[in-house]
């Protein structure tokens, strides 16, 4: 069947080299989220898209900031474009500022993704509104290296509320709990500066969970499940 899925362009095709950074990080162990978040690292992600369709729309950036032992690590940051056959429409353009010509000469997508996962290793990630970043870099792994992402997320949209009850109905968006928190952001939809300023309300977070004898990645995601199922019933 591997010829099969070869002939009608199922399963990517990759190089000697992309093959092998694959496999290293196939082979990489898994977080271990019992660690508490003061000694380990998770990694807070944002992306750019050709527009709000999840099942249609393309992936064309992914900004990623480390925070380790509870710190955000400048240094350990990431940002790519990935290259498009075509640009995305000029008020597409004006959300994101990536323009026509970094589009189209951005890094070829396996390359690209394989950076993005060799940057995260196997380690938790962290978003605001997890569905729509998971989802669109779900979407990309599997088409251009075939991989079924299955990965650790922590959705602050919920860990926030599941903090803060008294805030949970007020506050909603991400700029809302930017806002509250007084954390400067220079550059909104800019994938790395997004993904900074949600690395801070991380920050903001972990600080109001040890308060709460809430330490590991694990406990937050407890915190996260509970958070969800109050928000369905109310």
């Amino acid at each position: 069947m591997n010829w099969l899925k070869r002939w009608f362009g199922n399963e990517p095709q990759l190089s000697v080299e992309q093959q092998q950074r694959f496999d290293a990080w196939l082979a990489l162990p898994p977080a271990m989220l019992d660690s508490p978040i003061a000694t380990s690292r998770c990694v807070v992600v944002d992306v750019e898209t050709t527009g709000l369709n999840l099942m249609q729309d393309r992936l064309i950036s992914i900004g990623a900031v480390a925070v380790v032992n509870g710190k955000i690590v400048l240094g350990d940051s990431f940002y790519i474009v990935l290259q498009q056959q075509a640009a995305s429409d000029k008020g597409n353009i004006l959300i994101h500022g990536i323009g026509h010509t970094e589009q189209l000469e951005g890094e070829p997508p396996v390359d690209a993704l394989l950076s993005f996962l060799e940057f995260l290793g196997k380690d938790p990630l962290v978003a605001f509104h997890v569905t729509f970043d998971e989802t669109m870099i779900k979407r990309a792994l599997r088409d251009y290296l075939g991989l079924n992402f299955k990965h650790p997320w922590l959705d602050l949209a919920y860990v926030m509320p599941g903090l803060n009850p008294p805030l949970a109905k007020k506050y909603r968006a991400l700029d809302d709990w930017i806002g509250h928190s007084n954390i400067r952001i220079d550059a909104r939809h800019n994938a790395l500066a997004d993904a900074l300023a949600t690395a801070q309300l991380l920050q903001v977070a972990h600080a109001q969970a040890v308060q709460k004898n809430i330490a590991s990645m694990a406990e937050l995601h407890d915190l996260e499940k509970n958070q969800r199922w109050v928000s369905s019933v109310n």
